[in-house]
């Protein structure tokens, strides 16, 4: 296997990354594999700094720069789920290969998710979004700045013209994972 490139887990992953554009569809399966799955999700939204918030509202693309603190706080978070195998479940633009090598290098048991789409439906998906941080207007530079995952990392490709029900059932197939038994109440 070449430097740098990963091999999707031989059994059930312990954490699952969910990669894709802003509009991807990232928390909406995050928060329903959660539910599925009884795991904990974290959205990558919550591990930016305020100050990159207020860039991306203002409609001003993030840097590497401004990028690296949060690739970093995401990383320490797989990390630590690892550590304590503990599973767990984050969603991550992880737009570039450099940025999946920060998250994943080194770990095992990390399953990378990448919900795939094209410009014009997540374009349309975005503009009927309320309450968002992330303006259509930076849409384009993600396309921009999105390397899609080659085949050496492993990543299960999901298209997101999917319905959530059978991107998550594609998920769940992909790592052989099983729904969460729930105790009904009597």
């Amino acid at each position: 296997m070449a430097a740098g490139s990963r091999a999707r887990p031989s059994g059930p992953p312990c954490v699952i990354v969910l990669m894709g554009v802003s509009g991807s569809g990232k928390s909406t399966t995050g928060k329903r594999l959660s539910t599925t799955l009884d795991w904990p999700f974290r959205d990558a939204d919550s591990f930016h700094p305020q100050a990159n918030i207020d860039k991306m509202s203002r409609g001003i693309p993030l840097t590497d720069a401004d990028r690296a603190p949060w690739l970093a706080a995401i990383a320490a978070w797989i990390a630590e789920r690892v550590r304590m195998s503990e599973p767990g479940i984050v969603s991550c633009s992880a737009l570039k290969r450099a940025y999946r090598k920060t998250l994943l290098d080194g770990q095992s048991g990390v399953g990378l998710v990448y919900l795939q789409g094209n410009f014009a439906l997540i374009a349309d998906r975005m503009s009927r979004r309320k309450g968002h941080f992330m303006p259509l207007e930076l849409l384009k530079s993600q396309f921009e700045t999105l390397e899609e995952p080659a085949p050496d990392e492993g990543a299960l490709v999901v298209p997101v013209r999917l319905s959530p029900k059978k991107i998550i059932e594609r998920i769940m197939t992909g790592f052989g994972l099983t729904p969460a038994r729930r105790v009904t109440p009597s």
